[in-house]
């Protein structure tokens, strides 16, 4: 019987933060958009300063894979000689980095 509730309430704890999770549009908003800029353009302050690339380039999307980019966003991205280029982004789970993947891909001109 203890094994059951157990069970139950674990179901319910992964159901309750599948319901708090942020939707990937919420994330890149709140995470992203201040660098790359809302629609991907990086036509941002930072997005000028940095030299970001645009997310609508077709020929730049083409230049990474889909695991590529979600290990940028679980990792981060340091240039040649290490410096930072862009933090990594905490607190996003698997599922919510995967959507972000599919958020950032659906920025393709």
């Amino acid at each position: 019987m203890n094994i059951l509730r157990i069970s139950i309430a674990a179901a319910g704890l992964s159901l309750a933060s599948v319901a708090f999770a942020a939707d990937a549009g919420t994330n890149w908003t709140d995470k992203c958009a201040s660098c790359h800029g809302p629609d991907g353009h990086a036509d941002t302050k930072m997005g000028k300063k940095l030299k970001i690339r645009s997310m609508a380039d077709a020929d730049f999307q083409g230049s990474f894979t889909d695991d590529q980019a979600v290990k940028a966003v679980k990792e981060g991205i340091k240039d040649p000689n290490g410096k930072v280029k862009m933090k990594p982004i905490e607190g996003l789970t698997d599922d919510e980095i995967t959507a972000l993947v599919a958020q950032v891909r659906s920025l393709k001109k």
